[in-house]
C-alpha cells in the first residue's frame, strides 16, 4: 500500500450523507483515508470550491454535483470518486473521462433491496392480494375470494436480464413457477442459467401472469412498452415497473387500465415523477402508486457505504476495483 496517506472529501445531499455514511462507515473510511474538510453539499462546494484543492479521493452519493469542467478545474488532484449509489449517468461529463479519473458505484447494493421489493410484489401479485384488498375495502366485508395463478406452476415474465433481471431471477428460483424473459442482449444460453426461458417480448406479456420491467433507460428504450403489450395480458394479471417510467408509454398504459379493470399495474416509477396532479393513475383502482421506493432505503443505505469502504479498500492496495464503471458501460446504466 502507497505509504502517502490520500486525501479525500464527502460531497453528496446532506441526507444522503447521513444514509450512506454513517458513523460507523465513516470511522472505517477515515482510518484509511485523511478528510480535509467537513462534509459538503453541491451548495457549499458551489460557494467554495477552493475546497477541491487538496482532495485525491470524493466520497459521493445522491445529490453529487455534475463533474463539469469548471468544477474539476477545482480539483487537480482528483484521482478517484467513490458512489454510494447506483447510477452515475447523470454526473459524469465527457471531460471527467479525458481526465481519467477512476469512478466506483455501489449500484451493485442499491440493486439489492429493489430485487427484493420486486420479489415480494411479484409474490403478492401472483395471490392476487391487490384485487382482494380493494375488494374488501369496496364491499366492507370479509368475502370469499377470487381464482389466483399462486405460486405454483405459474409464469412470471421479466423483462430484460441486466444485474436486477437476473437477481430477481435467483430470489424466483425459491417459487415453483416457470419463468420467460425477453432481453435482446442476453443468449438463451445465459439465460437459461438464471433459470429463464428467453421469449420475445409480445410473447412475454401474452403467457405471464406477472410482468415485471427492468429495463435501463435508454433513449432507444423510451416507450417501449406499448398499450398493445398490456392489451395482450392474461385475466388477471399484474405488470410491476420498478425500473423508469419513461420507458412506458403511459397514455396507453392508462387506456388500457381503463379498459381492463382486471389488470393491475404496480408502479414504483412514473413519468413524469410523480405524475401530474390530474393524472387518472391517481385515481384508478387497479392501479397501485409507491414512491420510488424500491432501492436502498434508511439503514439499507449503510449497505451501500460498506460498498464504498470495500471498494477503497482495494483502491488504495492497488487492486482492480470491483465496481468500477467506464464510458462505454455508464452509457447502459439504468
Amino acid at each position: 500500500m502507497d505509504n502517502h496517506r490520500k486525501k479525500g472529501i464527502y460531497l453528496l445531499g446532506e441526507r444522503p450523507f447521513q444514509l450512506i455514511y454513517s458513523p460507523n462507515i465513516r470511522q472505517q473510511i477515515e482510518q484509511l483515508v485523511e478528510i480535509v474538510a467537513p462534509p459538503l453539499t453541491p451548495l457549499s462546494i458551489e460557494e467554495n470550491p477552493v475546497l477541491l484543492e487538496e482532495a485525491e479521493i470524493i466520497f459521493s452519493g445522491w445529490g453529487c454535483p455534475v463533474m463539469t469542467e469548471e468544477f474539476l478545474s477545482h480539483a487537480p488532484n482528483l484521482k478517484a470518486v467513490f458512489y454510494g449509489a447506483g447510477s452515475i449517468r447523470y454526473l459524469v461529463t465527457e471531460y471527467f473521462w479525458q481526465r481519467k479519473i477512476q469512478i466506483s458505484t455501489a449500484y451493485k447494493a442499491n440493486d439489492i433491496p429493489v430485487s427484493e421489493f420486486t420479489l415480494a410484489l411479484i409474490i403478492l401479485s401472483l395471490k392476487r392480494y391487490w384485487q382482494h384488498v380493494q375488494a374488501v375495502k369496496d364491499l366492507n366485508r370479509w368475502w370469499g375470494h377470487l381464482t389466483v395463478p399462486g405460486t405454483y406452476k405459474s409464469t412470471v415474465g421479466l423483462i430484460s436480464l441486466g444485474m436486477i433481471g437476473r437477481m430477481v431471477a435467483e430470489k424466483l428460483k425459491v417459487l415453483e413457477v416457470n419463468v420467460i424473459g425477453y432481453d435482446p442482449y442476453v443468449s438463451e444460453t445465459k439465460a437459461r442459467e438464471s433459470g429463464v426461458k428467453i421469449l420475445g417480448l409480445d410473447d412475454v406479456f401474452r403467457q405471464a401472469d406477472v410482468v415485471s420491467l427492468h429495463t435501463p433507460w435508454l433513449p432507444e428504450t423510451e416507450g417501449m412498452i406499448t398499450g398493445k403489450h398490456l392489451t395482450s395480458m392474461k385475466e388477471g394479471a399484474t405488470f410491476i415497473n420498478t425500473s423508469r417510467g419513461a420507458i412506458v408509454r403511459e397514455n396507453e398504459l392508462i387506456a388500457v387500465l381503463e379498459q381492463r379493470p382486471d389488470l393491475f399495474a404496480l408502479l414504483d416509477v412514473t413519468w413524469p415523477e410523480p405524475p401530474e396532479s390530474d393524472s387518472p393513475l391517481w385515481k384508478l383502482p387497479n392501479v397501485v402508486i409507491s414512491p420510488h421506493i424500491a432501492g436502498s432505503m434508511d439503514r439499507e443505505c449503510q449497505r451501500n457505504g460498506q460498498y464504498v469502504v470495500d471498494e477503497l479498500m482495494r483502491y488504495l492496495a492497488g487492486e482492480p476495483l470491483k465496481y468500477a464503471v467506464t464510458s462505454q458501460e455508464v452509457a447502459i446504466m439504468a
